[in-house]
């Protein structure tokens, strides 16, 4: 039997349910160093964290994260709790000698996101683990396509192009969330589904970006508060109203490092578009793009192939593929929520590995540069160094 690893996470709705479907099939389909255990669950109201814990199989619930830090039979602290909280969770964690995984973007600030990977460089020091959750890399086309670049298969890097279009708060009637609220949720399309697009980007490259040109624009500025109680159809709401105070949308340019150009796009407001997360990369002698709605294919071009006029389409699910082998047979294919169990496997590996995750806080420190410096340039309408 292997040594248990034992799991808190913060945070118990959509990124939690998530997280928890990963911890509870990971160690059941892949050969784990450490056996993660599902110890404690930790949220707000007692009720709703104890009905949570039940549900998606948390052995314990409380309401007091800081008890977490004091705990001998905790060893990995799992944020999934809101942005403005991300800072001070990790930070305490970290000195208290925990591992972290903390969801994406890092922070809701540069000060912020650098205290955090200040923090997990004294927690590596004494072989405590970091790393942020930016789960689509773990996806197995992306990965490949990642594999791709890296054997020179595109030549030199020429263009990126990348997307995430969604369309949920299109309807101006949509209420009032804390992911639109500046103070909760640090920036809205940008930081939200912006970060996994520059993320996947640099991921794929292995390259970073180092100048931006962007513009933001919040369409619906004022969105109606949520009711006390909301009913079976949804998710009521009041007469009142509030402010939204993040961008719906967010577009810019980039140069990276290496000389490649990028053109960025996050946007809420695509109608019809539910989770489309789509990256083309040209290079001197061939292409990959790929598009999260359909996320099991890779499409690739080299100009060796001009003859046969076009992009091949590979469906990643050969057991040679990323990840890959520990499922299905071929063209049995994965979904959503593999991403988040390909995330703990890593993480997992890396703790008993003694080795540093990626992507690191480093990392997420540096993509909330980018972030930063988009918001800056769309203010002052100029470029901007990251």
């Amino acid at each position: 039997m292997t040594e248990p690893l034992r799991i808190a996470m913060i945070g118990h709705e959509f990124m939690g349910s998530a997280h928890s479907q990963a911890w509870r099939v990971a160690p059941h389909f892949f050969d784990l160093p450490l056996r993660p255990e599902m110890a404690v669950l930790c949220g707000r109201n007692p009720e709703r964290t104890a009905a949570a814990a039940e549900r998606l199989g948390w052995a314990e619930a409380v309401t007091d994260w800081k008890s977490l830090l004091e705990r001998d039979d905790v060893d990995v602290v799992d944020i999934c709790s809101p942005g403005d909280t991300h800072a001070e969770i990790a930070v305490a964690a970290l000195d208290a000698g925990k591992h972290v995984l903390c969801e994406k973007p890092l922070a809701n600030t540069v000060e912020e996101a650098e205290a955090m990977a200040a923090a997990a460089e004294r927690a590596a020091a004494k072989g405590v683990r970091a790393m942020v959750g930016f789960t689509y890399r773990r996806v197995p086309a992306l990965s490949l396509a990642r594999d791709l670049v890296a054997q020179g298969k595109l030549g030199r890097i020429h263009h990126v192009r990348a997307q995430y279009l969604q369309d949920w708060i299109v309807d101006p009637a949509a209420p009032l969330s804390w992911r639109l609220q500046k103070d909760k949720a640090g920036s809205g399309s940008l930081g939200d589904i912006g970060a996994h697009i520059v993320d996947a980007a640099q991921f794929i490259l292995g390259d970073t970006v180092t100048d931006v040109c962007g513009m933001m624009e919040t369409f619906v500025k004022e969105r109606p508060l949520a009711a006390a109680h909301s009913g079976l159809s949804g998710t009521a709401v009041s007469d009142e109203t509030g402010p939204v105070t993040v961008d719906d949308a967010a577009l810019f340019l980039a140069r990276f490092g290496g000389g490649a150009l990028g053109s960025f796009e996050a946007t809420r407001f695509a109608s019809g578009r539910k989770n489309a997360l789509r990256i083309e990369v040209n290079g001197s002698d061939g292409s990959v793009a790929f598009d999260f709605e359909d996320m099991n294919v890779l499409h690739y071009y080299h100009g060796e192939d001009a003859d046969l006029g076009g992009f091949r389409r590979i469906v990643v699910t050969e057991p040679d593929h990323p990840y890959v082998g520990a499922w299905w047979p071929p063209g049995h294919v994965l979904g959503y929520e593999h991403a988040f169990t390909h995330q703990a496997v890593d993480f997992v590996t890396a703790i008993a590995g003694g080795t540093d995750p990626s992507p690191s806080f480093a990392d997420g420190l540096r993509l909330q540069r980018v972030l930063a410096a988009v918001e800056a340039s769309a203010a002052s309408r100029t470029w901007h160094t990251v």
